[in-house]
C-alpha cells in the first residue's frame, strides 16, 4: 500500500526536508528526469523566460522585472528562493502569492513522476522548483521570471532554457559547494546562458570568466556600462539601453527613459532589469516603467520598519552596500546592529564591512545544524574591538532587549541572513506593535 501523501502544506514541507539524505545536492540529471516525465522539457514553460543568476542583487531584479512586466500588461509567473515567512513566497503568480493548494498539487505532480518508473530521489528545493514549474505550467503566462538558488549550471532552476539569461553579481558566497575560486564561480552562474540568447550582465566587475561562457556558447552580451548604462545616483536618474528586438541581437536603435523614479533598491539591478525586459521583446513605454519602479516592494531588502531597517544581506559584497547606504543617511543617534548568520558564511568580512557605521552590535544565535552562535559571533566582534552590547539566543529575543534599549533617534540594521529577518519581521510586529512599517518606497533608506 502506497503511504498517503500530506494534506496540508506544512506537513508537505516536514515530509521534503526528511526525504533526501542531503539538504543540497548540485546536479541536473536526476530533476531532469523528473521534469521529463513530468512533460514539463516538452513544450515552453511561458511565452519569454528570464533566468536570473548572481551572488547579490538576484531578489531585486526578479522583484523589478516582475513589477515593470505587469505595469505593461503582462501576465507573469516568478520563482525566487529562499522565503523570508511563508514559503507561498517563493511562487508568484500574477503579482500574488501561490496559494496552499496550488503548491501542494505541484508537490504531488512531483510524487507521480519520481515514482513512475525507477523511483529518483530529490532535495527539498528540487521539488520545490518542479513543483512551481509545474503549477506555472498550468496557465502559462507572458513571461516567466526564475531565480537561481545556488551557482547557476547545475541548479534545478536551469532545467529551463530561458530566453534572456540574467547575471547580477559575482562574489564569494556558498564556498562549500561553489568554492572561493571566483573565476570558476563566474563560470557556474554564466552556465545560465544559452546558444544565440542575450545574456545581460549586471554588474561593471564581473570575472572575465563570465563573458568567456558567454563567448563560446555564442550568447550575446548585453553588459552594464556598455550596452546599457544609468546616469544619475537617486530620484530622476535615465536609463539608455538596447531597444527590444524579436532577433535578440540588439541590432535595434538604443532605446532612452528619463526621470525614473528612486525604487529604493540598487540601481544597477534596475538598469539591469529594465534591459533584460527589453531583450524579452517588450517595448518599454516610460510611464509604465515609471509606475513600476515607483510601487517595487521586496520585504527584507533595506526595509525600514520605523527606527528598524531588515535587510538579507549576509556576505561582505551585500554589507558594504548596506553600510554604503546607511552611510548616505546619518541619523542623530546610534547605528546598532543585530547580527545573526548561518556558520558557513564569512562572517569576518561582513563585520568588516559594517563596523565603520555601526557603534553597538546585538549578536543573536540561529538555531539548525548550520548555525552559529551569539558567543561565536561576540568573540570575533570583540576581537575587533567592537562593543557588543548584548548576546541574545535567537534573533526574537534580541528584538526583545532592542525595544527596551533604543532612543528615539537610534536605529537597528538587522542583517546576516533570510532567517534572521523572517524571524524579526513578525516579532516586530508584536513586540513594537506600535511601530509600522514604512511603505513608502522612496523613504526606506532615511533614518528615523
Amino acid at each position: 500500500m502506497s503511504e498517503a501523501l500530506p494534506t496540508t502544506l506544512d506537513a508537505w514541507l516536514a515530509r521534503l526536508e526528511a526525504a533526501h539524505p542531503v539538504g543540497i545536492d548540485l546536479g541536473l540529471e536526476r530533476v531532469a528526469e523528473v521534469a521529463r516525465r513530468m512533460g514539463l522539457l516538452a513544450r515552453p514553460l511561458a511565452g519569454r523566460v528570464i533566468t536570473v543568476a548572481g551572488t547579490n542583487g538576484k531578489g531585486s531584479t526578479v522583484a523589478m522585472l516582475e513589477a515593470l512586466a505587469r505595469a505593461h500588461g503582462l501576465t507573469t509567473a516568478t520563482y525566487t528562493s529562499p522565503h523570508l515567512v511563508r514559503y507561498n513566497e517563493r511562487l508568484r503568480l500574477d503579482g500574488e502569492e501561490a496559494d496552499d493548494a496550488a503548491l501542494m498539487a505541484g508537490f504531488e505532480a512531483v510524487e507521480q513522476a519520481r515514482l513512475a518508473g525507477e523511483p529518483i530521489s530529490l532535495t527539498y528545493f528540487e521539488v520545490g522548483t518542479l513543483g512551481a514549474q509545474w503549477a506555472i505550467s498550468r496557465r502559462p503566462p507572458d513571461l516567466a521570471i526564475l531565480e537561481v538558488g545556488l551557482g547557476g549550471r547545475l541548479d534545478a532552476v536551469n532545467i529551463i532554457d530561458p530566453d534572456v539569461a540574467v547575471v547580477t553579481t559575482v562574489a564569494q558566497d556558498h564556498a562549500a559547494f561553489l568554492g572561493t575560486d571566483l573565476e570558476q564561480i563566474g563560470r557556474e552562474k554564466a552556465g545560465i546562458m544559452r546558444a544565440g540568447r542575450p545574456a545581460v550582465l549586471g554588474s561593471h566587475t564581473l570575472p572575465a570568466s563570465v563573458r568567456e561562457t558567454a563567448a563560446k556558447l555564442g550568447a550575446p552580451v548585453h553588459a552594464l556600462g556598455e550596452a546599457f548604462t544609468r546616469e544619475g545616483e537617486a530620484e530622476g536618474w535615465c536609463w539608455r539601453g538596447v531597444g527590444s528586438d524579436p532577433r535578440g541581437s540588439g541590432s535595434d536603435p538604443a532605446a532612452f527613459l528619463s526621470d525614473l523614479p528612486d525604487p529604493g533598491l540598487p540601481l544597477d539591478n534596475a538598469a539591469t532589469a529594465l534591459q533584460a525586459l527589453s531583450l524579452a521583446d517588450v517595448t518599454l513605454e516610460v510611464d509604465a516603467c515609471r509606475q513600476a519602479l515607483a510601487s517595487v516592494r521586496l520585504p527584507g531588502r533595506m526595509q525600514w520598519w520605523g527606527q528598524w531597517c531588515l535587510d538579507v544581506g549576509h556576505n561582505p559584497h551585500a554589507a558594504s552596500y548596506l553600510a554604503k547606504r546607511l552611510q548616505a543617511r546619518p541619523c542623530r543617534g546610534r547605528t546598532l546592529a543585530l547580527l545573526a548568520m548561518l556558520g558557513d558564511k564569512d562572517a569576518d568580512g561582513v563585520i568588516a564591512a559594517l563596523a565603520p557605521v555601526i557603534d553597538g552590535w546585538v549578536p543573536a544565535s540561529l538555531a539548525g545544524e548550520r548555525a552559529r552562535s551569539a558567543d561565536e559571533l561576540a568573540e570575533r566582534l570583540t576581537a575587533r574591538g567592537e562593543s557588543v552590547m548584548h548576546r541574545a539566543t535567537s534573533p526574537g529575543e534580541a528584538v526583545e532587549w532592542l525595544v527596551t534599549q533604543l532612543g528615539e533617534e537610534d536605529r537597528v540594521l538587522v542583517c546576516g541572513s533570510f532567517l534572521t529577518v523572517g524571524e524579526v519581521l513578525p516579532r516586530l510586529a508584536s513586540v513594537a506593535g506600535s511601530v509600522q512599517t514604512d511603505t513608502d518606497q522612496s523613504s526606506r533608506e532615511v533614518a528615523p
